[in-house]
C-alpha cells in the first residue's frame, strides 16, 4: 500500500471520454495537472470539495489514467449505508456470520481488487470501521465477517469528503493515524462558482449528452438569459444542481432554446439563494486575485509575489490554502 511509481501507456482516447471532466478556468487548469500526476503515483489519494463538485468524477479520472485503468472502480457512498450494515458492505461476510447471512457475500473492497476503491464522504465511518480499513491500509489484507482467512488484495484507494478532516481529528471523530494513512496525495475540487468560465460550457456538454439520449426533444441551446442568469447563480448545489437541472429542462422544454424558466433560475436568485459572509467574499476576492496573477505571470512565483505585494512563502501558504498548488 506504499507509494509506488507507475510507467504505462495511458488508456486509448475513446476509454478516458468516459470520465470527462469538463472545464478550462484558471481555477481548473491546475487540478488536471494535479489529477494527471497523481494517476502516476500509485499511492492513496484524498479529495476534499464541496458536495456536488465532482469528486467521484475525479477518482474516476484519476483510475482511468493510471495502470490500473483495465481493473474495477468501485465506488462506494459511506453515509448512504445503514450503520448495522456497512461492515459486511465494505468487508463481506461468510455464510451464516449473522442472522439473515444464509451465502457468502462478497464485500466492496474485495470487488475491486487490483484496481481502485473510491470511499466517499469517509468522515461518516465509525471508529470502529475506521480500525478495519487502518488495518487494511497498512496490511493489504481483510478478513470477511465471520471468516477467519486473512485475504491479501491489491488496490488503490481514493477518498473524499465535503468536511474538515483534520478538524475531525482533533475533536476525537476521525482517527489521526489514518487520516495520514489516506491522505498521501491530496486533491481539492474549487465549487462551481469559482470555476468562471466553466458554467456554460458544463451547461452545453450536458444539454448536448441528455438531448442524443432523448430522440423526442427539440432542446439544442440556451437563450441569452439563460446563459446570464447561470453565470451569476451562485450554484450551492455545484455541479450536481447544474446537471440536474439541464436535464430535467432538457426532458420538459418544447423548443430549441432553454429558458429560464425551463431552468428554474427564474425562481433562484443569487440574493435569495446565498448571503455571502464578509469572510466569505474577502477569500473569494483573494482567490480570484491569486488566480489571475499566476496567469497573467505564467505561474512564476517571485513575479506573482511581487504584485500582489507579498512575500515568496505568504504566496506559497495561500496557494496551499485555496488548494491552487503549482504543478
Amino acid at each position: 500500500m506504499g507509494v509506488t511509481a507507475i510507467t504505462t501507456e495511458l488508456p486509448r482516447p475513446e476509454f478516458l471520454e468516459r470520465h470527462e471532466m469538463v472545464g478550462n478556468s484558471a481555477a481548473m487548469r491546475p487540478i488536471f495537472r494535479q489529477i494527471g500526476k497523481m494517476a502516476r503515483v500509485d499511492a492513496p489519494v484524498m479529495i476534499n470539495g464541496e458536495s456536488g463538485t465532482g469528486k467521484e468524477l475525479a477518482a474516476r479520472r484519476i483510475h482511468a489514467l493510471s495502470s490500473r485503468a483495465s481493473k474495477p472502480f468501485v465506488a462506494v457512498n459511506c453515509a448512504a449505508i445503514p450503520h448495522n450494515l456497512i461492515h459486511s458492505e465494505l468487508f463481506g461476510h461468510e455464510k451464516g456470520a449473522f442472522t439473515g447471512a444464509t451465502q457468502r457475500k462478497i464485500g466492496r473492497i474485495e470487488s475491486a481488487n487490483g484496481g481502485t476503491i473510491f470511499l466517499d464522504e469517509i468522515g461518516d465511518l465509525s471508529l470502529d470501521l475506521q480500525v478495519n480499513l487502518l488495518r487494511f491500509l497498512q496490511e493489504g489484507t481483510i478478513e470477511r465477517v465471520g471468516g477467519t482467512e486473512s485475504m491479501e488484495l491489491d488496490i488503490r484507494v481514493i477518498s473524499a469528503t465535503h468536511v474538515d478532516l483534520a478538524k475531525a481529528v482533533e475533536e476525537g471523530r476521525f482517527r489521526e493515524d489514518l487520516y495520514y494513512r489516506l491522505n498521501v496525495l491530496h486533491l481539492v475540487l474549487p465549487a462551481l462558482r469559482e470555476r468562471e468560465g466553466d458554467i456554460l460550457d458544463i451547461a452545453e456538454a450536458n444539454l448536448r449528452k441528455f438531448a442524443a439520449e432523448s430522440p423526442g426533444s427539440k432542446a439544442r441551446g440556451f437563450t441569452e438569459d439563460a446563459k446570464r442568469l447561470m453565470n451569476v447563480y451562485h450554484w450551492p448545489g455545484n455541479i450536481r444542481e447544474l446537471v440536474n437541472l439541464v436535464r430535467r429542462a432538457v426532458a420538459m422544454c418544447d423548443k430549441e432554446l432553454i429558458s429560464p424558466e425551463d431552468l428554474g433560475l427564474e425562481r433562484r436568485s443569487p440574493e435569495r439563494n446565498h448571503i455571502a459572509t464578509l469572510q466569505e467574499i474577502r477569500e473569494a476576492a483573494e482567490r480570484k486575485a491569486i488566480i489571475s496573477a499566476l496567469r497573467r505571470n505564467r505561474d512564476n512565483i517571485a513575479a506573482t509575489a511581487r504584485q500582489l505585494g507579498v512575500s515568496r512563502v505568504t504566496l506559497y501558504k495561500l496557494i496551499d490554502k485555496y488548494g491552487l498548488s503549482k504543478q
